[in-house]
């Protein structure tokens, strides 16, 4: 039996810019509420409002939305006017609208790994908002599965490579986050292959399993199919 039968690939910051829209939108928000705090006050306090609420409203624009109007309602001492709540529900739906950009490589590299072995894309985050970008991207038909999933834990990558494959110990999984896509894969038994970003979700940060047998670094994904080749050897 092959050593990797299955790749998971991440997709907000893997395969197409998701970040940048984010933080744009942090600036539209301290922008808006800057007669009531400074930005960097109003950035930090957005930022642990966000982290606050996963275990509220899960990943994604729509709980960003609220995080937002939340810490709205927090720094004006409930007197935010009307049209800020406005302007930052427009701007959710702004990043709803955003086009999708696909990263460096990406669609070469899905064909290339696509014809040796059994491509999954597996993200979290709003189901309605990732079928979105998916479709967009147009990477769609190079996947066997896609896998929306809550959040990504090493119980739920032992689940999912079981459902699409042999399990995670013969499974990669290859994304943006240390945390996410990463060091729960190496937890689960598989390799974890970080394809770091310029700009990162600050949840996301964690160190360096650089100790760990499994895990690999890779400038970008042009880089991938020739690291998978050397794993198959290992």
């Amino acid at each position: 039996m092959p050593k990797l039968q299955t790749i998971g690939v991440d997709a907000d910051d893997t395969l197409w810019h998701n970040e940048r829209y984010f933080r744009l939108t942090h600036d539209r928000f301290a922008d808006l509420l800057a007669p009531y705090s400074d930005a960097l006050d109003m950035v930090e306090r957005l930022k642990s409002a966000e982290k606050r609420n996963l275990g509220l409203y899960g990943f994604g624009v729509k709980g960003f939305v609220l995080s937002m109007v939340e810490t709205a309602v927090e720094v004006t001492d409930g007197a935010v006017p009307g049209h800020v709540v406005s302007e930052l529900l427009q701007a959710g739906q702004d990043m709803l609208r955003y086009p999708i950009e696909l990263l460096p490589h990406a669609r070469d590299t899905l064909q290339q790994i696509a014809a040796e072995y059994h491509l999954v894309l597996i993200t979290k985050g709003d189901l309605w908002d990732q079928e979105r970008k998916l479709a967009q991207s147009g990477l769609g038909d190079l996947f066997d599965a896609v896998e929306i999933v809550s959040d990504k834990t090493p119980e739920i990558y032992t689940r999912l490579f079981a459902r699409h494959g042999p399990g995670p110990d013969r499974a990669a999984m290859v994304g943006n986050s240390l945390r996410s896509d990463v060091a729960p894969m190496i937890a689960a038994g598989g390799w974890g292959i970080h394809v770091p970003q310029e700009l990162s979700w600050d949840y996301e940060a964690e160190a360096s399993p650089q100790t760990a047998p499994r895990f690999r670094e890779i400038a970008d994904l042009s880089a991938l199919p020739a690291l998978l080749d050397e794993i198959a050897r290992v």
